[in-house]
C-alpha cells in the first residue's frame, strides 16, 4: 500500500517513467564534471555547508508541502481507502525525494565540484538533509503550534553552529531525526491536505473590474509571495553594507539588477493557468491586463529601490538625482520585460510551484539588468 501511494506522488513529481528525474540528474552530473575539470577551488567550512544544505532543503520542502497541486493530489488519494501513517510517510518521502534529488542535489553538485570534501562532510550533509525534510514536515503539520516548531528549527540551526566540529554531531543529528520521525508518526494527515489548499479570495461584485484589486487579493491569499517580497526589501536595506567601498557609480546599478530578482510577482500568469486562459480568451487583454500588471511590478520594484537608496543615504549620504532617475528607469524596464516574458513565454508543463520559483527563466531579466548596469557604469 505504501509503495503504491509513493508511486502516485512520485510519478506526479518526476513523470510517469521518472524521465524528469533522469534528465535532471544527468544535467547535475554534467555540471559537477565540468566544474571539477575547471580547476576552480573554493574553501567552504563544514558548518557553512551544513547550513546551506539544511536551509535549502527546508525551504524547498516547505514550498512543496504548500503546493496547491500536491494538496489536490492528496485530496484525491484521501478519498480512497488508506492507512493514515502509510499516506503521510509516502507523501513526505516522495516530496523529500523530489526536494533532495532535484534541488538540494544541484547545490551539492556545485559545492563538491569546487571544494575539497571528506566522507564525514558527505555523511553530515545527508543527515542535515534528512533532518530538514522530517522537521519541515512535522512543523508544517503543527497548524496550532508552529511557533514551537519554528523554535525547534532555530535550536537545530544553533546546534549546527555549535556542534559541527564535535564527534557527537552526527549522532545528535540522528537522534533529532528519530524524534522528528516519531512526531510525524502521530501527525494529523488532514494538515497536509488542507494546509496546502489556499482558497483564493473572490472579488466583491462591482460595476468595473480591477486588475489591481485582483493582484493584491491574490498576494493576500498567497502569503509566501508576500514573504518573498518582504525578504527582497530586507536585502535592499542590507546591500549597501555588502558593497563596502565599491564606487557608487558601479554599485547602484548592480543593486537595482539584483533587486529585480523577485520571482513570485513575475510569474502570476504562469502559476495561474485559469487566469491565463481567461486573459487570453477575452479581447483587448494585452493592454487591459498587461499594463496594470506592469505598473504593479513597477510599484514593487520601486519600493525595493527606494529602500536601497534610503539605506545608501543613511550610510553614505551620497544619493544623487541621477541615481533616482536610474532607479525609475530600471524599475520600469525590468517590470516591462517581466510582463513581456509572461505574456509571450509563459512557463508551462510544471508540476508544483517550486518548479516555477526555480525555473531558469527567472534569471533572464536580472541578467539583462546586470548587462545594462555594466554599460551604464562603464
Amino acid at each position: 500500500m505504501m509503495k503504491m501511494m509513493f508511486d502516485i506522488f512520485a510519478k506526479q513529481l518526476f513523470g510517469a517513467k521518472y524521465e524528469r528525474l533522469l534528465r535532471t540528474l544527468l544535467i547535475y552530473a554534467i555540471v559537477f564534471w565540468s566544474l571539477n575539470l575547471s580547476g576552480l577551488n573554493v574553501e567552504i567550512a563544514p558548518f557553512i555547508l551544513y547550513l546551506m544544505v539544511s536551509t535549502v532543503t527546508a525551504g524547498i520542502m516547505w514550498q512543496a508541502l504548500s503546493s496547491e497541486g500536491n494538496a489536490a493530489t492528496m485530496q484525491h488519494v484521501y478519498m480512497l481507502p488508506f492507512e493514515r501513517r502509510s499516506l503521510i510517510f509516502s507523501y513526505v518521502a516522495a516530496l523529500g525525494a523530489y526536494t533532495f534529488l532535484t534541488k538540494t542535489a544541484a547545490l551539492l553538485a556545485v559545492v563538491f565540484a569546487v571544494s575539497e570534501w571528506s566522507f564525514t562532510e558527505v555523511l553530515g550533509s545527508l543527515f542535515c538533509m534528512v533532518n530538514a525534510v522530517l522537521m519541515t514536515a512535522v512543523v508544517f503539520s503543527m497548524r496550532k503550534c508552529r511557533a514551537a516548531g519554528f523554535s525547534w528549527g532555530a535550536g537545530a540551526t544553533a546546534g549546527i553552529l555549535l556542534l559541527w566540529n564535535k564527534p557527537w554531531f552526527i549522532p545528535a543529528a540522528a537522534v533529532n531525526s528519530v524524534l522528528a520521525f516519531l512526531l510525524l508518526w502521530n501527525a494529523d494527515g488532514d494538515a497536509f491536505i488542507f494546509s496546502g489548499c489556499k482558497c483564493r479570495k473572490r472579488l466583491k461584485c462591482s460595476k468595473h473590474y480591477s486588475v489591481w484589486r485582483y493582484l493584491f487579493r491574490y498576494l493576500g491569499a498567497h502569503k509566501n509571495y508576500c514573504v518573498n517580497t518582504v525578504i527582497m526589501w530586507c536585502v535592499a536595506c542590507v546591500l549597501p553594507l555588502l558593497f563596502g567601498k565599491i564606487e557608487m557609480v558601479f554599485a547602484v546599478p548592480i543593486g537595482f539588477a539584483i533587486l529585480s530578482l523577485n520571482t513570485p510577482i513575475c510569474i502570476l500568469l504562469s502559476c495561474d493557468s485559469d487566469l491565463e486562459r481567461a486573459v487570453r480568451f477575452l479581447p483587448g487583454q494585452e493592454r487591459a491586463f498587461c499594463v496594470p500588471y506592469c505598473f504593479f511590478i513597477f510599484l514593487c520594484n520601486s519600493i525595493a529601490y527606494s529602500l536601497f537608496l534610503g539605506s545608501i543615504q543613511i550610510q553614505n549620504g551620497r544619493v544623487t538625482l541621477q541615481m533616482v532617475i536610474t532607479a525609475i528607469f530600471f524599475a520600469l524596464l525590468s517590470a516591462a520585460l517581466s510582463v513581456l516574458l509572461e505574456w509571450y513565454c509563459p512557463i508551462r508543463n510544471w508540476k508544483i510551484e517550486s518548479d516555477l520559483w526555480h525555473h531558469p527563466r527567472k534569471y533572464v531579466v536580472p541578467a539583462l539588468m546586470v548587462l545594462l548596469a555594466g554599460i551604464i557604469a562603464g
